[in-house]
């Protein structure tokens, strides 16, 4: 068998390559060439240096935009993992019905965000007209609370799945001892728990602060940025440059801005795999 995949390896390998370069690396490497590019199709396109990661800068839609994403990205990754391990903690308990709640709290995730916009983007304005309120299009700071619901209402469920797989990994002669020692049910938390499970947290705390940075169609089908861009995130700011703009400048400018923010995502991505990481124990 091991002669078998030692000989035949390419044909399974190279098919799934080609496609990654094609589908992927290639486009990547285009996109970082025509980001120093000004132009209207890729075809036709004129050498301009930096001038458009200058210009990105110096844009202060993009700027709001990074600061409306960053803040978004803090609040909705506590909730979202602070919720979902406490609900896995409960779920761990050996309730009745636990296996219809794990599937009741994780059904969200499988919703498109385009929709999830939509159907939350009614439920919220109804809301809210009862209260007498301006409508998310017309409220900044109702927009943003409205996406941080959203967002958590459907990743949630998600994450509790990781941290659930996580809780049962913890050694039970473990705890027992610590029982057997006087541990309380508070410092087995803090003190067994906890630190069993920084892979999970480490796992959940990554795809949550990657998927609430990249956010993108929950933005558009929630607010599409209103009122006048104050709930224009990251993503749909880098849309609205390369599409909603007219002139051959904003072209270049939207690609560099697309550069800008993988290499924020990149950036943070690391650091915070860094930090969760340095905390794990091994079993």
């Amino acid at each position: 068998m091991q002669k078998a995949i030692s000989k035949y390896w390419p044909v399974f390998v190279l098919p799934t390559l080609i496609a990654f370069i094609i589908g992927f690396i290639w486009p990547f490497l285009w996109g970082i060439f025509l980001s120093f590019q000004r132009f209207t199709t890729v075809s036709k396109t004129t050498f301009v240096g930096i001038q458009n990661y200058i210009s990105v800068f110096q844009d202060s839609t993009f700027l709001h935009a990074f600061g409306f994403t960053a803040v978004f990205t803090v609040v909705s990754t506590v909730l979202i993992n602070v919720c979902a391990f406490a609900i896995a903690i409960v779920l761990t308990r050996g309730i009745k019905g636990t296996n219809i709640f794990r599937t009741v709290y994780f059904m969200p995730n499988l919703i498109g965000g385009i929709l999830l916009g939509y159907i939350w983007q009614i439920l919220l304005n109804g809301v809210l007209a009862n209260l007498q309120k301006p409508l998310l299009a017309l409220d900044a700071k109702a927009g943003f609370v409205g996406l941080v619901i959203l967002m958590c209402w459907q990743q949630i469920g998600y994450m509790m799945i990781i941290y659930v797989a996580g809780l049962q990994s913890v050694p039970g002669d473990l705890i027992e001892a610590a029982k057997i020692d006087g541990a309380s049910d508070h410092e087995i938390l803090f003190k067994i728990k906890l630190p069993m499970v920084m892979p999970s947290i480490t796992i959940c705390t990554f795809l949550t602060l990657t998927n609430s940075f990249k956010l993108f169609d929950q933005n558009v089908a929630l607010t599409a940025g209103e009122p006048a861009n104050a709930s224009e995130m990251l993503a749909l700011n880098i849309y609205n440059t390369f599409y909603g703009r007219s002139g051959a400048q904003w072209k270049g400018i939207g690609q560099a801005k697309a550069v800008v923010f993988f290499l924020i995502v990149v950036v943070i991505s690391l650091v915070q795999l860094h930090f969760t990481r340095s905390k794990e124990v091994q079993q």
